[in-house]
């Protein structure tokens, strides 16, 4: 039985650790702790607390008695007993803490060697990006609770004040609790359902750090990169197809993400780019999931947007794209996920293959249904074509209209280019 000041038994390891070596292990591990702790104590506010505890009790014994044979287990195991001692010391104030504290101190021991440890992650990762919470609740748990952003750090990504975050992330919690949402992965019945909400939330964080909605800067390389090493972490627990193609999907995105902008932070547009200055290493995994993904049959909608941007990534050169290849991809993307921005996708390359008056046949017909009159990439398009196509003025008018909708600095700067470069041209 472990000793009553949280101290867990067991033999320590040879040699103390330095305080960077302790901080290492809380980089690596702590989600890990925290992931078994809410599923041992039942609530987040209290794993939390439990978990700071234990690296407390960790920061002053481990140096003086030696690294435990196991980290991990002593720190769960002292975040645990940290927490009943808590609850009882609190019980004088609130009787029902004090029966918490004996139910809690009644379960037995955790086994260390038991698959639930690894499962406690996908345990976190599913409750947080339950479908019965806010999608924007979603994302802020998730990047609080998986990945260790603070409120700060998911307020600047997402243009949100630090207090609206916070009031967030409670609410999540509070209906967590209040709903009595499970701790649990899904069954094998409930897991596409509940995947998908997954992914979306993964894709969401990717493509606010890869694309901002707004603001200053075009690229939040943090997000997006958290957005990867989430779906890592995910694939190892979970090889799905659909999530191999994600994973692909934004490797291949971001190894393009030092070609993206020039040295002022300008837009720089795909056909334009430097492709010297792509990522080898990112292209060939993405590459090799999207191939992985495509040989299950089992192809969903992340997938074959990989697939298209697969074929973008192993061109040598822009005038070399295959786009006969990326139309069939977005048809068969629209058959199994309509969409309006993919039939937009779908007019863009469409007018690469076939020429700009058939892309704007396909995107006044969409401008029409008025679905995306508001989406200023349409009206970009529709300049674009207009001005290869010599229509100036319907050019103008289509890059005042996507000027007045962009939110995001550097592609206002680039719809005001090309403007200019209009108006000069008479």
């Amino acid at each position: 039985m472990q000793e009553r000041d949280g101290s867990p038994p067991g033999d320590p390891s040879s040699g103390a650790p330095t305080r960077a070596e302790i901080e290492r292990i809380y980089r690596t591990q702590s989600r890990r702790v925290l992931a078994t702790l809410i599923r041992l104590l039942g609530d987040f506010d209290l794993a939390e607390e439990a978990l700071h505890d234990a690296f407390m009790a960790a920061v002053q014994q481990w140096p003086r008695d030696g690294l435990p044979a196991n980290p991990r287990a002593w720190l769960v195991s002292a975040g645990r007993f940290k927490a009943i001692d808590g609850l009882r010391r609190r019980a004088r104030f609130d009787a029902s803490l004090s029966l918490l504290a004996d139910e809690l101190d009644n379960q037995a021991e955790p086994e260390w060697e038991r698959d639930d440890l690894e499962d406690d992650r996908l345990r976190l990762i599913f409750t947080c990006c339950h479908p019965a919470l806010p999608a924007d609740a979603q994302v802020a748990l998730t990047l609080r609770e998986v990945c260790d952003l603070k409120t700060e750090e998911i307020a600047r990504a997402f243009l949100a004040s630090p207090s609206t975050v916070a009031q967030r992330i409670v609410r999540a919690k509070q209906k967590i609790r209040d709903a009595a949402i499970p701790y649990r992965v899904p069954t094998r019945d409930e897991l596409p359902a509940r995947l998908d909400s997954v992914l979306r939330v993964i894709y969401l964080v990717f493509n606010e750090g890869y694309s901002a909605s707004c603001g200053s800067e075009l690229i939040r390389a943090d997000l997006s990169g958290e957005a990867i090493r989430l779906a890592r972490l995910l694939l190892g627990l979970l090889p799905d197809p659909e999530l191999m193609g994600l994973l692909a999907l934004m490797l291949l995105h971001d190894s393009r993400r030092a070609a993206r902008t020039d040295d002022a932070g300008d837009l720089v547009r795909l056909d334009e780019q430097d492709r010297s200055r792509w990522n080898p290493e990112q292209i060939a995994e993405g590459a090799a999931l999207v191939q992985r993904a495509l040989a299950s049959r089992r192809i969903g909608p992340y997938t074959l947007q990989a697939a298209i941007v697969a074929v973008h990534a192993e061109a040598p050169s822009a005038a070399q794209t295959d786009w006969s290849q990326i139309v069939g991809l977005y048809e068969l993307l629209l058959r199994i996920n309509p969409s309006p921005v993919i039939e937009l996708n779908r007019a863009v390359a469409l007018a690469m293959r076939d020429g700009a008056e058939a892309g704007l046949e396909l995107i006044d017909e969409l401008l029409d249904r008025g679905e995306l009159r508001n989406y200023h990439l349409l009206h970009s398009a529709r300049a674009d074509f207009c001005r290869r196509l010599g229509r100036l003025p319907e050019a103008r008018d289509a890059y005042r209209a996507a000027l007045a909708l962009a939110q995001l600095e550097p592609e206002k700067r680039f719809l005001q280019q090309r403007l200019d470069e209009l108006n000069g041209a008479d």
